[in-house]
């Protein structure tokens, strides 16, 4: 370069990746189901400033972070204290596009239909907009918050995980068996709302961008492109600043994402040009049918590998909603690191803070998946 300082790119570590070379890290468990534990009715949801929406607003569980922030500290208290390393921002659903489901009326109701014309002006829905930056900052804010402070009590470092979650529409399929070609959403449009989201939760102070529960890997893109625009609108790559990424697919029993059927391996080469911290397998199974499909990502990818299955399977008789207890995650999860699978580690659906307790405890000492990955950033 003839002029102006020159770029030298160096290995810089990130703190939590020098973690995941020494021991497994603990990611917490899951939001909703915690959430359940605490009796939360309608009303606690709304408070004063949704009293009059018209749409149920229970099963929003984003919006506790807004109008229950105490009940969401302690969840997250709770989990930090059980020894989750990682904790996730109460934002899987925080998009203006999966906001939309509780703020506005479905056209399908009144003979239309949701498509790219609809999307769009709930793109530009100023109010949708804002309430997404919101619950997004908001939550980081909480996290970041009760990090901190169980950090500087332990004496343990502790990273925030922005939860970027897969939307409620997909960029893959066609709802109309009649035209395959439709699609309700356009990839700008999904690029559009997972901008707006990395933005507010990099605001509120996440360390890292976790794209998780992938059923679409194309929705998946859509995110991964969104955070690139980012880092790089915002001058982030120049300064440095890059969070690491987390990425993480939802896959059935034949081990194949959801919607874009995707086997993991396909899945891995579509995302690892992200060049992620982490990528791994969460919610969909329980742990006794994840490991083949934990097994053959691991052998394929060069990140760190992360798992948190889901409890099992659903069963409305437990508590938790879920059949696995405790123990039993501790020991399947244990497979996980005796078979050299994985770098982190937690659970998803039907984990309480006494799972992330219990596979802590399991995973203490044991040696986690050999990792050669360094991160080069600009000097």
């Amino acid at each position: 370069m003839s002029e102006g300082r020159q770029i030298k790119m160096i290995t810089r570590q990130h703190p939590l990746e020098k973690i995941l070379e020494n021991r497994i890290a603990i990611i917490d468990g899951a939001m909703g189901t915690t959430i359940r534990t605490y009796d939360m009715k309608e009303a606690d949801i709304r408070g004063e400033r949704f009293k009059d929406a018209k749409k149920d607003l229970l099963n929003n569980g984003d919006l506790f972070s807004l109008t229950q922030p105490v009940m969401i500290g302690d969840i997250h208290r709770r989990f930090l204290e059980a020894g989750a390393d990682i904790i996730e921002t109460n934002t899987f659903g925080a998009t203006s596009i999966a906001q939309s489901e509780f703020f506005v009326d479905d056209p399908r109701e009144h003979g239309g239909r949701k498509d790219p014309e609809f999307y769009q002006k709930i793109i530009d829905n100023r109010m949708l907009s804002d309430l997404a930056w919101e619950i997004n900052e908001q939550s980081s804010r909480q996290c970041r918050e009760w990090a901190d402070r169980v950090a500087n009590q332990t004496g343990r470092q502790r990273f925030v995980a922005g939860a970027i979650g897969p939307l409620t529409v997909s960029l893959s399929n066609s709802p109309d068996a009649d035209d395959p070609g439709f699609r309700v959403v356009t990839f700008d449009q999904v690029k559009t709302a997972y901008a707006e989201q990395v933005r507010a939760l990099i605001a509120g102070g996440s360390d890292l961008l976790l794209v998780e529960t992938i059923f679409d890997s194309l929705n998946a893109k859509a995110a991964l492109v969104a955070i690139r625009e980012v880092f790089d609108e915002d001058g982030l790559t120049a300064q440095g600043r890059e969070l690491p990424i987390m990425i993480s697919a939802a896959v059935g029993r034949g081990g194949e994402t959801m919607i874009s059927a995707q086997t993991v391996e396909a899945f891995w080469n579509a995302v690892e040009h992200a060049n992620p911290l982490s990528v791994g397998l969460n919610c969909s199974l329980g742990p006794d049918l994840m490991y083949p499909f934990l097994e053959e990502l691991s052998g394929k990818s060069s990140a760190a590998i992360s798992a948190y299955p889901n409890a099992g399977l659903p069963n409305p008789l437990s508590p938790t909603g879920f059949d696995f207890q405790p123990e039993d995650m501790a020991r399947y999860l244990g497979d996980f690191a005796r078979g050299s699978l994985i770098n982190i580690a937690g659970g998803c659906c039907g984990n309480t803070p006494e799972h992330i307790a219990a596979i802590a405890k399991a995973l203490e000492g044991q040696a986690p998946r050999s990792l050669r990955r360094h991160t080069e950033v600009a000097a």
